[in-house]
């Protein structure tokens, strides 16, 4: 989100300033000169004032002068070099601050006078620029975010103060990604006085993700503190933003005028949602026109800017087009921000978001904007150059007019080539405007510009100078400055005009000086008489300080002031613009004299008019047709339940609005015309729902006959999706080979449409982007076609190496735009692979790296480690340019678009990236084995130390699993014989480095496919299949086995009940001879199939048998769970395929011809299974391939995909008939729609995992309703007590053969003294136990395994220490007694009943005693030694976490492929990977089954990465 203060940030030009005082004639300006060597940079005047400040970032000083840059002086109380961001007060004009990389900072009050040490308690934040955050009302109420780090590891913070750091900082929150005050302007009020000076927004990040589509949006009134002195809650709260409920994925929040606006974000796509409020109270989406002809309006990341507004409405700009020559739509919202009309079409915006959009200063109404003439044509092809015209409006973008110049169209440059501070146009000068352009039909080239001005706020324009200019206004227009823009130093001279630009003086630089001008700048409200030029002359940076104070004697009287009326007719007369007449007093053209009203503001007197027409303009969703009428383009908006309780029709809009901030008079004429209409509900946005018939409609589309299966891939809305459409591309295929033509349904499957854009085109390979749902890229063989909002409307470009079938796209997690294109090219007989990066997708294409096998972007937002960029690439290649067999590969990183990079490993195998870490193979070519490193910024890497003697071959290869957050989970082959094939899952410690044994003998087959499969939506929860004969030399037998604590333990599946399908043979609570074990991923006939659903928490269906071992595939039937695999539960007999949908409140189950020959019959469920009902959905039995629904499990729409007669159908099959009603959720059980459900589990019967318990939101069973799709079913996270699982052996400590965390041989434990160093705040530190808190755990209390000795000093830190543990002597004298007295009145317990029985050893004696073992103050005792014990015993586990499973691994991690899922990517063994290399086997990574065969291609969310070894043979 940009604000429009933002922009002029961003052209905060150098300056320099030095001081020679020159003679000047008294009919001249006097001139001084200083000279700095440094570029200046942040020029800051205070307001109200001559005295100016700039940064020099070069040497970190601040520079500050008292009277407009005559003298300077650098800011000694800050010491030199340590000055490294200066911030103004938005809103005290005698404040200022320098920040330095520490927590001490300097602070003035006397606008620079003086200056005050203060303390942050934290550092600034790396990661914004925003800083300091001030309170409008108060200027002593400061926020600062910053950020506390601890080696790599960085958390961003919020400090606060309330008396403008007179005093240390006091922590306001921790993890956070910015705070705001609720009153950050002038204009915004919550309504109550105690709110406005209180209430704070933070965005907070998830404690159990990373990622900002977790983040949320929390209040406090009491600067998070706890809500009473008897509480330990903290007083914070989550609003509704969305009318009735709260939204995660907050990315910003920015105050605008009256209004606040919150951004969000959200998986599966690039749309943000923007909300808006005027009190913080109540919150409104901000809703956009629906798309028409070319124009999408959906709010994409960094593709629109917030605008300079007006204190009645928003006014943003929406990009439309590509990001490579960037359009946009100008939008104007109502008087509460929330419904946005079209203003005008086709804006010139840049690829820095910046828009050619500028108001009039002072004057209500007046814009100028420039568009794009020859729109579309640059829409068809972004290299087009652009035909810019500019436009003025001056009834508030309403209707627009050309700008012309003596009777000529005039262009002017605008915001998009910005070359000087502040604003480009205008200036608190009444009505003068300037700019730089020309005449004629377009905007030409800015070194072919002129200069003109206009003195009627830019009704009519006349040439001033020859030649592009940088401007000033000043005096209140008195006196306009300019200098001639220029690109050498070369100017010699700048010229000045006392008559509105009519006549101008040049005046030559002192000393016959020659620059390249750089900034002309003044006071902020341009009443000075003194101006500031900036330039570079030589080797220095030149500045010249410009005093017109002697000029001329005389100060204006009245007589030399006229009333200037903004706008006049023809005759010269006032006229109304936005609903008054507006008019200043200003200076005379001819008056020869000065104003001297230094900082005296313009204020403009208005008187109202009648309403006419021209003071109303078309409403929400409507747009003027060519007869100048208002005509409907989408849905109208309907009253709060006007459309409710079987109402049919409304009184609505009748098309027009007045327009926001127009303060005409009301007349009875003008009221009649413009009332409400009578409108049908069917036409508004509240339309009711169709009735329910409780029946399933379904609906048939054939494709031909000529087909063997569809290729389909489903694209996921997110949550912030403007539209609900369930979007599916699809083509039919005949082998490998032979595919027809592309097809898509925005409704899941009910009706099917061929793009026009496709139509003939030999499309070999669709790939979605793996992050944003609505991109997917077509590949053919000269170039890729693209889709950025799931199908509507289709791009290209040109890739830069020919496709070929190793030719593969890359994409970034965060932008959209960034793209990996990794493809052959052969020169002099030689082919070799490339990778190519694109930042405009795809219009732009430079090379990264040569001899590549592999690339990737592991720069990410989630992850904020300082030297892992937003851009960093990671890539395998040669480590010399040629394909030669003795050229190992290298693994190279680079954080500058390859500008330049560093080798980290050599001798690598392959690399795989999985959550947070980067983890590559290499081998060691001595000892012939494999070595896993790891790394949390792609630039260091630690070598991961397996368990005592675990080696693994060459040969060998791991697999990187789902792995949770801050561990990975890798598998590691152990056995040789491929036909046998299992290995041992290791889990690591929080940094990769350090593997423990999670379970040993998995299954997996010659492919190195593991059968580990996890449940989403929760945490810990997997499940394996392990070889139970390892030795033996026959076949294997396989068992399955479940953990609910994320690998600590596992156990077998109990067996189901017996049902009304027969009997089982055993039953148990599941043991080694008797469980249901399932069919693994192995196995499956379609490697996309999952398990479980993201959006059904604890659901899982599964084949499988009830007995000894695992049986034979086509002795299965179908078993589900609901409560995470505690329990299970036959459906159906044998094999059925499933689907869930409605968050697990629909299923649909049916035999497809893998099972069954032909079937015409499906069950489907609205109980989660507790009843099934049976469905025939043809009147004879076809063939059935496949049943889809979105992977999302929130529709309650599938898709039956199959042959009749040899003719492929897709049926769209709909359970929404069954009800109409959507559920609530109410906080009175009764009520409510929804029970709260937590796992329980057999290993940690309190729930808690990970230091909490998680509550989760289900249908109750017999209501009739459904979930919405943006139902958030996690209800709530309870924090646990502290225990030893929420422990993990600390660096350079591992696991012994007792389960015990003890020093590795050979190396140290952490230094505690270089601890206290790291953390300088800190008082005391601990000995080293061996044991670090697990850093996804949220436990609190209980037993602290890290700091088990008492507390020492930090070095420095004694006066410190004693304040917190100092001792009085009453204090001593009880800590000495106390223990004696109990010890004497133990012993004097024991020896009254011990009964004599001291050295006596007792065998099945039936008496008892006091100190029997039965006895409470025996047994608890013994029972809590034992359970420390086991506790110990027990693997240190490190976090798996909701937000991971329940997203999937590539949509975050940038993993597998189609779809945004999760793969495996293998690092050698024998051959393959992403791209074929020789081998025989035609898939090499999960996501490859899906672009191979196009079933359904989207990936498994528990799919890994293959690491290992691999041919070194290229392609």
């Amino acid at each position: 989100m940009r604000v429009w203060g933002a922009i002029q940030a961003s052209a905060l030009l150098a300056s320099l300033l030095w001081t020679a005082p020159l003679a000047a004639k008294k009919d001249r300006p006097t001139v001084s000169v200083k000279a700095f060597d440094n570029k200046p940079s942040y020029i800051n005047y205070f307001a109200d004032s001559e005295v100016v400040l700039f940064q020099d970032v070069d040497d970190n000083d601040v520079y500050i002068s008292p009277d407009s840059g005559g003298k300077w002086d650098r800011v000694d109380a800050v010491p030199k070099g340590k000055a490294w961001l200066l911030v103004m007060h938005e809103f005290d004009s005698k404040r200022a601050y320098i920040l330095t990389q520490g927590t001490q900072h300097y602070r003035t009050s006397d606008r620079g006078k003086t200056w005050d040490k203060f303390d942050s308690a934290a550092e600034i934040s790396m990661f914004r620029g925003d800083i300091l955050q001030f309170h409008a009302a108060d200027p002593d109420r400061i926020i600062f975010n910053g950020m506390v780090c601890q080696g790599i590891f960085c958390q961003e913070v919020a400090t606060y103060t309330t008396d403008g750091f007179k005093t240390a900082a006091k922590g306001l929150r921790s993890n956070t990604a910015g705070c705001w005050w609720a009153k950050s302007s002038d204009l915004f009020t919550t309504g109550s006085d105690d709110l406005d000076k209180n209430r704070i927004l933070c965005i907070v990040l998830s404690d159990f993700s990373p990622f900002k589509q977790d983040q949320r949006l929390l209040i406090s009134d009491n600067f998070f503190s706890s809500a009473g002195a008897d509480s330990k809650d903290i007083q914070e709260f989550e609003p509704n933003l969305d009318t009735n409920k709260a939204v995660q994925g907050i990315v910003n929040v920015a105050a605008v005028k009256k209004y606040l606006l919150v951004a969000t974000t959200s998986m599966n796509t690039d749309e943000m949602a923007l909300f808006v409020t005027d009190d913080t109270k109540r919150w409104h989406r901000a809703i956009f026109p629906g798309a028409h002809d070319s124009h999408d309006h959906r709010l994409m990341q960094e593709a629109y800017t917030v605008l300079e507004s007006t204190n009645y409405s928003i006014q943003i700009d929406v990009m439309t087009t590509k990001p490579s020559n960037p359009m946009g739509v100008l939008f104007t919202s109502n008087s509460n921000g929330t419904f946005f009309s079209e203003n005008i079409e086709h804006t010139n915006r840049n690829h820095m978001g910046h828009v050619d959009f500028e108001k009039i200063a002072g004057i209500q109404g007046i814009f100028m904007v420039n568009k794009v003439d020859n729109w579309k044509d640059v829409e068809k092809k972004s290299s087009t150059a652009k035909k810019i015209v500019t436009e003025i409006t001056f009834d508030d973008g309403r209707t627009f007019e050309d700008v012309t110049a003596d009777g000529k169209r005039l262009h002017l440059h605008s915001v998009t080539e910005l070359t000087n501070l502040g604003r480009v146009f205008s200036s608190p000068a009444p009505g003068l405007v300037m700019g730089n352009g020309n005449t004629g039909d377009y905007l030409s080239d800015y070194s072919k510009a002129d200069l003109f001005v206009s003195d009627d706020a830019g009704k009519t324009w006349t040439k001033a100078l020859e030649g592009p200019h940088k401007y000033e206004f000043g005096d209140q227009g008195s006196i306009i400055v300019a200098i001639r823009a220029s690109e050498e130093e070369d100017v010699k001279d700048f010229s000045y005009s006392l008559d509105h630009g009519i006549t101008w003086t040049k005046e030559s630089l002192p000393d016959d000086m020659k620059m390249w001008p750089y900034v002309l700048t003044t006071v902020r409200d341009s009443t000075s008489l003194k101006f500031l030029l900036i330039g570079k002359a030589g080797r220095k940076y030149q500045a010249i300080s410009i005093d017109f104070e002697g000029l001329h004697e005389d100060t204006c009287k009245e007589s030399d002031l006229e009333e200037w009326f903004a706008r006049t007719d023809k005759d010269g007369k006032p006229t109304c613009l936005m609903g008054h007449t507006q008019s200043f007093s200003r200076r005379k053209k001819k008056a020869e004299c000065f104003l001297k009203q230094e900082f005296k503001h313009a204020v403009a007197q208005t008187k109202d008019c009648d309403c006419t027409d021209q003071d109303y303009e078309c409403d929400f969703n409507f747009i003027r047709s060519e007869d100048g009428k208002c005509i409907s383009k989408g849905p109208i908006i309907a009253p709060d339940g006007a459309c409710r309780d079987g109402k049919t029709s409304f009184k609505g809009t009748s098309g027009y609005r007045k327009i926001p901030g127009n303060t005409c008079k009301a007349t009875k004429e003008m009221d009649e015309k413009y009332k409400d209409v009578e409108r049908q509900c069917s036409d508004s946005t509240d339309r009711p729902p169709a009735p329910a018939t409780d029946k399933v409609s379904q609906k048939e589309n054939k494709f031909g006959s000529d087909w063997d299966f569809f290729e389909k891939h489903y694209l996921e809305r997110g949550e912030t999706s403007s539209n609900t459409d369930e979007n599916v591309i699809m083509r039919p295929r005949k082998g490998e080979k032979s595919a027809g033509d592309v097809w898509v349904t925005h409704n899941q499957g009910k009706t099917w449409d061929k793009p026009k854009a496709l139509a003939d085109t030999d499309i070999w390979r669709i790939i979605p982007h793996k992050y944003f749902g609505d991109l997917v890229f077509f590949i053919t063989k000269t170039k890729v076609f693209y889709t950025s909002d799931s199908g509507v409307h289709f791009h290209s470009f040109k890739p830069p190496t020919d496709p070929t079938s190793n030719s593969w796209l890359e994409f970034h997690p965060d932008k959209p735009d960034w793209l990996i294109w990794i493809g052959d090219k052969c020169e002099d007989n030689e082919c070799y692979r490339v990778a190519s990066f694109s930042k405009d997708r795809g219009d732009h294409w430079e090379t990264a790296a040569r001899y590549v096998y592999s690339c990737e972007f592991t720069g990410s937002s989630a992850y904020k480690y300082p030297q892992r960029a937003a851009q960093q690439i990671v890539c395998r290649k040669r480590e010399k340019e040629n394909n030669n067999s003795d050229n190992p590969y290298v693994f190279v990183t680079s954080n500058d678009w390859f500008d330049s990079e560093q080798v980290s490993l050599k001798n690598v195998k392959g690399f795989a990236t999985m959550a947070e870490f980067i983890v590559v193979a290499t081998e060691d070519t001595e000892k012939k084995t494999l070595k896993a490193h790891a790394s949390l910024d792609g630039i260091t890497f630690a070598e991961a130390h397996f368990p005592h003697g675990f080696e693994v071959p060459h040969k060998h290869e791991f697999t990187v699993l789902d792995s949770s957050t801050h561990a990975v989970n890798l598998f590691v082959a152990t056995s040789a014989d491929l036909t046998r094939g299992y290995g041992t899952i290791l889990k690591s410690n929080s940094n990769g480095t350090s593997y423990v044994v999670s379970i040993r003998n998995v299954n997996c087959d010659e492919d190195f496919y593991v059968d580990f499969e996890k449940m989403l939506g929760l945490e810990g929860v997997a499940v394996v299949n392990v070889v139970s004969n390892p030795d033996a030399k026959d076949s294997k037998t396989l068992q399955t086995k479940i953990t609910h604590n994320d690998g600590s333990l596992w156990r077998y599946l109990p067996t189901p009940e017996n049902d009304e399908f027969g009997q089982f043979p055993c039953r148990s609570r599941g043991d080694p001879n008797c469980a249901l074990h399932i069919h693994g991923y192995t196995e499956r006939r379609d490697h996309t199939k999952l398990y479980s659903s993201n959006g059904a928490v604890g659901i899982m269906f599964a084949w499988g048998n009830v007995g000894n071992k695992l049986g034979p595939l086509k002795e299965a039937d179908t078993f589900m769970t609901t409560d995470a695999g505690v329990s299970w539960k036959r459906v159906r007999k044998g094999r059925w395929t499933w689907a869930i949908g409605d968050h697990g409140s629909a299923i649909v189950l049916v035999q497809t011809a893998s099972q069954a020959p032909k079937t015409k019959e499906i069950y489907y469920s609205l109980n989660q299974g507790k009843t099934w009902e049976k469905h025939e959905f043809s009147e004879k039995e076809v063939e059935i391939s496949d049943i889809t629904t979105q992977r999302s499990g929130s529709s309650r729409s599938f898709i039956l995909w199959g042959k009749d007669g040899g003719e492929n159908f897709a049926m769209n099959v709909d359970l929404s008939g069954f009800t109409e009603r959507v559920c609530k959720h109410d906080d009175d059980p009764s009520k409510s729609d929804y029970e709260i459900w937590t796992a329980k589990y057999p290993e940690m019967p309190d729930g808690c995992l990970f230091g909490h318990k998680s509550q989760y939101l289900r249908k109750k069973d017999d209501r009739k309703c459904y979930n919405d799709i943006r139902l958030q079913q996690l209800y709530n996270k309870e924090n646990c007590t502290c225990a030893r699982q929420d422990y993990e052996c600390d660096y350079n400590y591992e696991l012994d053969s007792h389960d015990q965390c003890v020093l590795v041989p050979g190396l140290q434990s952490l230094d505690p003294v270089k601890w206290c160093a790291d953390h300088p705040d800190a008082v005391e530190y601990y000995e080293n136990t061996g044991m670090r808190r697990i850093p996804l755990t949220t436990c609190v209390g209980g037993t602290e395994y890290d700091k088990a000795s008492a507390p020492k000093i930090c070095p420095g830190k004694e006066k410190e220490f004693d304040e917190k543990y100092g001792t009085s002597g009453v204090t001593i004298f009880f800590a000495v007694t106390i223990p004696f007295a109990l010890a004497a009145a133990a012993g004097w317990w024991v020896w009254r009943n011990w009964n004599g029985k001291f050295g006596q050893i007792r065998l099945g004696e039936q008496g008892s005693s006091a100190f029997d073992s039965d006895r409470p103050w025996v047994k608890y005792p013994v029972i809590a030694v034992s359970a420390v014990v086991a506790v110990i015993g027990a693997l240190p586990v490190v976090a798996t976490s909701l937000w991971r499973a329940a997203r999937g691994v590539a949509d975050r991690w940038g993993l597998g492929g189609t779809g945004g899922r999760g793969a495996w990517s293998r690092l050698g063994g024998s051959g393959g990977g992403r791209f074929a290399n020789g081998g025989t086997r035609r898939f090499t990574t999960r996501d490859s089954f899906a672009r191979g065969s196009g079933d359904y291609a989207i990936v498994d969310d528990d799919e890994g990465e293959l690491l290992g070894e691999d041919s070194d043979e290229e392609v």
